[in-house]
């Protein structure tokens, strides 16, 4: 178990904020709604809010980055998420959604497992693009 969590450890922690940053947006969200915000104001508020503290919380916890240029790092971190949220995540929804339609009918279903499929794969894509590219480790720190 012990070289499991070594190897696999930042792994681990980037599904664990990315729980605990999925559970804040929604408690956000619902907390925001429910004081009388707009619901489409109230998810820009914490959707930013919870994109804000997944950038600071993967930096320090997850790939336990010690660089000091966090502005050009939250730049990629933020062109890295937006495209899985804008373009990976629609893709995946429009491809999967119509071969799922052949065995689905109700449209719900559908989106929902379209959506899960699409999350997966948007995750996939940070986490990737995260650790090589936003969060890389230089050789010296190796």
């Amino acid at each position: 178990m012990e070289k499991t969590l070594e190897k696999h450890g930042q792994k681990f922690r980037f599904v664990l904020v990315g729980g605990a940053n999925t559970a804040l947006d929604f408690l956000l969200l619902f907390l925001f709604t429910n004081i009388g915000v707009h619901k489409i104001v109230a998810n820009y508020l914490s959707t930013s809010i919870a994109l804000i503290f997944s950038f600071f919380v993967n930096k320090s916890f997850t790939f336990k980055d010690k660089s000091k240029n966090a502005k050009k790092q939250f730049v990629l971190f933020l062109a890295v998420t937006l495209a899985g949220l804008w373009i990976i995540q629609p893709l995946v929804i429009w491809v999967t959604s119509n071969f799922i339609e052949a065995y689905v009918e109700n449209n719900n279903v559908n989106l929902f497992i379209a959506k899960l499929i699409a999350t997966v794969a948007s995750l996939i894509w940070n986490y990737l693009l995260y650790s090589r590219l936003v969060f890389k480790k230089d050789e010296a720190s190796r």
